[in-house]
Formats: structure tokens, C-alpha cells, sequence
């Protein structure tokens, strides 16, 4: 059981999600699972040197440790991996929000301390019957949470000479700024306004104005260029400019620079 959650966007960009279904959910849980398991016979060592000391304290030991584990490591993995566990990333799956925004870590919290009510009796029975008669495939932590789990499909990569090739960039005239943007656009930051690019003939003419009119706002306030750069250059134009920036090197060898994080929308 799997189908498609589709999400439209102010802009009028619709982003389409693959759900994860119960079956291959639980694969990911089964690996997640001897993962733990492995992590806690590490605890069950500290917990038999603890013995020597006192039973008492071996077993809050044990107890403790298998708790912060259990519950540690998918909101230690998920916040570290964006969604993803170690069993998640080998079956291809993501933990997102509902509406497509950015997983906030109270998310991820509520989802894995609810974990345990998903499992009760045993084998996950109420998270896997949750998951089967939900139409988004969502357990209780995840209705709780606002999240769903889905296929984390990549992207081919555009062709970058093609998409920008023919255009002058003014802003190739400074290379101190070039290395300063750079450094302050986040991944995510770049692949939205390459995706934007990529998108923009799938937009009516209204929200794709008004889109790369936003994207040029946020990148002109991280980094201020020179008025004889910028000025007369079009909002659509300016954003083909950084993105040529953030995603290739100088020459006509060049190479994407970020080819390897355009992954599907989280």
C-alpha cells in the first residue's frame, strides 16, 4: 500500500511525495532494530561491570540505557540525517513534515517517544494497523507529530551548462563575494533556487514573477553586491547568476560543484 501526497505551494510549484507503506516501513524498522540491539549489548557490558557493584545499580543501568537507546538513536539519527535512520537510508526512506516545511526537532521528538505506544502489544501491531487504514500510511507518532515517512527518490541532475549557458554574469566580477556567498548559502538553499530554474516553465506567468522575485530579495540580503552588478538585472536573471555561482566553478570545464546534494525535497 503506497500512494502520492501532493502539496501546492503559494508560488504555485506543486511538489508530489511517494508514501512509504507499512511493508517497507517495517523492513527499515527490522534493521533499525538489531541496530539498536547491537548498540545495547554495548549498555549490557557498562551494566555487568556495574554489578560488581551493586545488582541494583546493574539493573538501572541496563533499564536506562535501553530507554535513551531505544528512543536516542531515532531522534539522534533523524535529526542528524534529516528523517532518516540507518534502516531508513538503506531502503530509501524519509521522515517529512505534512506540508513539506523543514522536520523541526520537536517533530522528530514526539514521533519517537510515541514509538513505544505503536508497538504495544508487540511487532508494532497498532503503529502497522495506524499505517494500513490512514491514507497517508501514518502511524500514531506520526499523526501526533504532523510527519509522514516517504520515498526519498533522486533527482537526475540537470544539465547546468545547458540551463545557464549564453547569459553574462556580473557577478563573477568579484570573487571576494563570489567566496562569500558561497560560504553563507545553505544546500538547501541552493538546490531551491536551482529547482526553482529548472521549474520555472511549469509556473503561470504571475507566480513565477512572483517567485524568483522572493528568491532574488533573500539572496541579495545575504550578500550585497556592488550596484553596477545588479542594477537593471531581473529577479529571474539574478537567481541564474548565483546558482551558476553556488553550482559551477570558473571556465568552460567546469563541474557542478553541489551535484551530489540535489536529493529529493525533504
Amino acid at each position: 500500500m503506497s500512494g502520492y501526497l501532493r502539496i501546492k505551494t503559494p508560488e504555485g510549484i506543486t511538489f508530489s511525495f511517494q508514501l512509504a507503506g507499512p511493508l517497507v516501513r517495517c523492513l527499515a524498522w527490522i534493521v533499525d532494530f538489531f541496530t539498536i540491539m547491537i548498540i545495547s549489548q554495548g549498555v549490557g557490558i557498562l551494566a555487568r561491570i556495574a554489578g560488581i557493584v551493586s545488582e541494583d545499580i546493574a539493573v538501572a543501568v541496563a533499564t536506562l540505557g535501553y530507554f535513551t537507546v531505544s528512543i536516542g538513536y531515532g531522534i539522534l539519527t533523524e535529526w542528524a540525517w534529516r528523517g532518516q535512520t540507518l534502516g531508513k537510508r538503506l531502503v530509501g526512506l524519509r521522515v517529512v513534515d505534512v506540508q513539506g516545511l523543514r522536520l523541526q526537532f520537536h517533530q522528530i521528538v514526539l514521533r519517537n517517544l510515541l514509538r513505544f505506544v505503536d508497538m504495544i502489544p508487540a511487532f508494532y501491531l497498532v503503529g502497522g494497523l495506524a499505517c494500513y487504514f490512514n491514507r497517508r500510511a501514518q502511524r500514531l507518532g506520526d499523526l501526533a507529530a504532523n510527519t509522514i515517512v516517504v520515498y526519498n527518490a533522486r533527482h537526475l541532475e540537470p544539465d547546468l551548462d545547458q540551463l545557464l549557458a549564453g547569459k553574462f554574469n556580473s557577478l563573477r566580477q568579484f570573487p571576494h563575494l563570489e567566496a562569500r556567498l558561497r560560504q553563507r548559502v545553505s544546500a538547501a538553499e541552493a538546490r531551491l533556487a536551482l529547482q526553482a530554474l529548472v521549474r520555472r516553465d511549469e509556473l503561470d506567468p504571475e507566480s513565477r514573477v512572483r517567485l524568483f522575485a522572493e528568491l532574488a530579495a533573500h539572496f541579495r540580503a545575504a550578500v550585497v553586491f556592488p550596484p553596477e552588478a545588479v542594477e537593471s538585472v531581473p529577479d529571474e536573471q539574478y537567481i541564474r547568476n548565483v546558482v551558476d555561482i553556488l553550482f559551477r566553478t570558473r571556465g568552460p570545464e567546469a563541474k557542478p560543484e553541489k551535484a551530489q546534494q540535489l536529493t529529493g525535497v525533504a
